[in-house]
């Protein structure tokens, strides 16, 4: 559906009058096209303190494409290396290194901040450690004009950050803005890809929930990226189903996931594994607690949680999740924030975030599989065109890039997460959501 606001805003009276008024500003973003596959322009590369790492992740963002620089006048990205601040002082280089820079970054500009894990033993770095992550939060809030604002920590070594900083200084990363993700050390000997173009060629992915919406653009995103998939959803959807899977050349598999073997019938379909699952299924009721019949918890809760939990055990014990592959999740804001009538579905997505962080490390030091999960906000599907006009107008402004979000930005952060590059990205939440006011 159109976002009228949007185009509005972008004419010469819609300028004039928002500005006026004090509405918000939102800018078009620029998301990945065969035309715009990466950012345009310079790189600035800054420090804070005395990282240990300076060559080496010089080298690494070079290898992007972009054209790091210590200056430049009117730079497309700015990655300062924060991992060496540990007192007051060397926090303040971090504001030093960026208030010249953040007025002059180019609009739909990437600014990606590196720190380190907050230490048990050292409450002083600690303390400023953490300090970044408001930091990084507050600057995404302020920054405007399609503009982004992550924050990595780099608990292992820094070329397993790779992945992670072609993702976010891409146009893959349009709307993830104010997140912080922790990088760390991989199970085993990180994969890289031998294209970056193409970082899913020769791997096969199962993605549920596929005849439509953000499944849909999940399958596509993989094709893209190189992977071959089987493409899942509901019976009823057969039809859908099957066009998306000869749209994408992949594989249809109709198949009710609540079913007591799903997770067995799926190994069957796939008696040569599977590189990537994405869990992506799910469904809504919505209603207040006072007025939810027992029919409505129980269906949401069985599709959206139970079913990923059934389904993840079978498949990590047959080990038809082969070893460097990743299991990715769907979460969402309202199950971080909470969502008024939807106990039942906030209830859902909160557990896929707690069996992320359960499983992540047990899936990688057993399995030598990630599992991650990404968490939307207020994305354009038909499920939001239905949404009444103010409450939908308010779930597209109540973020920092002042829009809703579109299908492929979800699929962007699955494929990242899917990478065999992102070995060292595990048991993430990120949420896909502009930088929602609402939660963390």
């Amino acid at each position: 559906m159109a976002d009228r606001y949007l185009n509005f805003t972008g004419t010469a009276p819609g300028r004039f009058l928002t500005r006026r008024l004090g509405l918000p500003q939102p800018a078009p973003l620029l998301r990945h096209s065969p035309e715009h596959p990466r950012l345009d322009g310079q790189l600035l590369y800054l420090t804070a303190g005395e990282p240990a790492h300076r060559e080496e992740l010089g080298k690494l963002l070079a290898d992007t494409g972009l054209d790091v620089t210590p200056s430049a006048e009117r730079p497309v990205a700015a990655v300062v290396d924060a991992t060496a601040v540990t007192g007051l002082d060397s926090l303040a280089e971090v504001h030093a290194t960026l208030h010249p820079v953040v007025r002059s970054l180019a609009p739909g500009g990437r600014v990606v901040v590196l720190g380190a894990p907050p230490s048990p033993e050292d409450h002083h770095q600690a303390a400023v450690q953490q300090g970044l992550e408001g930091f990084v939060r507050s600057l995404g809030k302020e920054i405007g004009r399609g503009r982004t604002v992550n924050l990595v920590r780099v608990a292992g070594p820094v070329a397993g950050s790779e992945s992670t900083l072609r993702f976010l200084l891409s146009p893959r990363s349009a709307y993830v803005s104010g997140q912080v993700i922790q990088v760390g050390a991989t199970s085993g000997e990180l994969t890289l890809p031998e294209d970056w173009d193409r970082p899913l060629a020769g791997r096969t992915a199962l993605v549920t929930g596929a005849a439509r919406g953000i499944g849909e653009a999940v399958a596509e995103t993989l094709v893209r990226d190189g992977a071959e998939v089987v493409l899942l959803d509901v019976p009823s959807a057969g039809a859908d189903l099957a066009k998306v899977a000869e749209r994408l050349g992949g594989r249809a598999l109709p198949l009710d996931i609540t079913a007591g073997d799903a997770g067995e019938r799926i190994a069957e379909s796939v008696p040569d594994g599977l590189d990537v699952l994405v869990h992506n299924a799910g469904i809504t009721r919505d209603r207040r607690l006072a007025n939810m019949p027992a029919e409505r918890w129980s269906s949401v809760l069985e599709v959206n949680l139970a079913s990923v939990l059934r389904t993840t055990d079978a498949l990590l014990d047959a080990g038809t999740v082969r070893r460097g592959g990743s299991i990715v999740a769907t979460a969402s804001i309202a199950g971080i924030a909470g969502n008024v009538g939807q106990t039942n579905y906030a209830a859902s997505k909160a557990g896929i975030v707690g069996l992320v962080r359960s499983l992540a490390p047990r899936a990688a030091a057993e399995h030598g599989v990630t599992v991650n999960a990404v968490a939307p906000g207020f994305i354009e599907t038909k499920m939001t065109a239905a949404v009444p006009l103010f409450i939908r107008e308010a779930g597209r402004r109540m973020n920092s890039l002042g829009q809703g979000g579109l299908p492929v930005d979800v699929a962007e952060t699955t494929s990242w997460f899917a990478c065999p590059g992102s070995g060292a990205v595990n048991g993430q939440v990120v949420r896909v959501c502009g930088q929602s006011l609402l939660g963390a």
